[in-house]
């Protein structure tokens, strides 16, 4: 069996989301907010057939991923590469403050998205090329079906490279959708549906705002 289709989850909603702070790999908490989301996400995601749920090992992501796992009834894979992109010296705070203490540092990264490195961070592209290399490793195991439980950074990376006519930077994902993307018989990578929250049943959900936050 080869790996035919992966289902791509954000986390749950944590504070730092709704006061719209930069999170990167701080151990954010999911709030009350984001356990129900990932409740409701548990009772949908049981039926889709998942062979193998990967994790990030990030404090939000590690307790959504238990929240699914009551569900799924098999134990997450916990994998560092799966984490968002370090952003240094900008974590925890807002856009407004990087862009009124940074002005210089957020220009340059407003001019290379994919290679500008944080202070004390990495480039979107390093985080980017971790997610790949475990990309791989999970292409050689015989799951059919892979969930993917990441952030903003990982699922652009993997859509940007396994389906090249998108443009998954344009696109938004919010807090506990799901992202499915499927392989035709010619080996081609598609999107079956972008940032789909069906299963919230009217709950509200976070985007990222102008810059991604994890």
């Amino acid at each position: 069996m080869t790996l035919q289709r992966m289902i791509l989850i954000r986390p749950g909603e944590t504070e730092w989301n709704r006061l719209g702070r930069w999170q990167g790999w701080v151990a954010v908490p999911l709030n009350e907010h984001g356990r129900q989301q990932a409740t409701r996400l548990g009772r949908f995601i049981r039926n889709l057939g998942l062979d193998a749920l990967y994790a990030s090992d990030l404090k939000r992501t590690h307790e959504t991923a238990e929240i699914l796992a009551e569900s799924l009834q098999f134990e997450p894979i916990y994998d560092e590469r799966l984490r968002e992109r370090h952003i240094g010296e900008w974590q925890g705070l807002t856009l407004r403050e990087i862009k009124d203490w940074y002005p210089e540092h957020y220009a340059e990264l407003r001019a290379d998205p994919l290679g500008y490195k944080i202070t004390a961070g990495e480039s979107r592209q390093d985080a980017i090329d971790r997610v790949l290399e475990l990309f791989e490793e999970i292409q050689k195991t015989d799951h059919s079906t892979v969930g993917i439980l990441s952030h903003t950074t990982a699922i652009r990376g993997l859509l940007s490279k396994l389906v090249p006519d998108t443009d998954p930077f344009q696109e938004e994902f919010t807090n506990i959708s799901v992202t499915t993307i499927a392989k035709r018989d010619d080996g081609a990578w598609y999107v079956v549906q972008y940032n789909d929250v069906s299963h919230l049943d009217g709950m509200e959900t976070l985007a990222f705002g102008e810059v991604d936050r994890g």
